[in-house]
């Protein structure tokens, strides 16, 4: 007699493989939501948000009312391959998040690089006190 160790991980894999298609399409459109790094320095703020595979036309960056949302969408290629495992989260996401009262909302920039999106978010100069001269007449 052979012993079989069971793996439960076989068990969810042929459960899927009986269901086919359609069990895997239930999997490929999910909530998700990429993850973020934000950072400051004297210059501004730094918001860093990771999204590998994704084109300029996939990623939106708006800001609205002192709110920055980022918001995009990942699809899962529809060709005509069995796919035996999809680990890789697809769908749309939106992260929005308020901006401190010192952004300079006009100067925000963002580049992408190797997966990651990088929005630049400067700080305005402070307005310094000035002191005003009375006039005696």
């Amino acid at each position: 007699m052979t012993l079989v160790r069971w793996n439960p991980r076989r068990e969810f894999d042929d459960i899927f493989s009986r269901f086919g298609d359609a069990a895997s399409e239930g999997l490929r459109r999910t909530e998700w939501l990429p993850p973020v790094d934000i950072s400051e320095n004297e210059e501004g703020f730094g918001i860093e948000v990771e999204v590998p595979g994704f084109s300029r036309e996939d990623v939106k960056v708006a800001v609205h009312e002192g709110v920055l949302t980022v918001s995009g969408e990942r699809s899962v290629s529809d060709d005509d391959r069995k796919r035996h495992r999809i680990e890789r989260a697809a769908g749309e996401f939106s992260r929005s998040f308020r901006l401190p009262d010192n952004v300079d909302e006009t100067s925000i920039k963002a580049t992408a690089k190797d997966g990651v999106l990088y929005v630049a978010l400067p700080k305005q100069a402070e307005a310094k006190p000035r002191s005003i001269e009375v006039e005696v007449h």
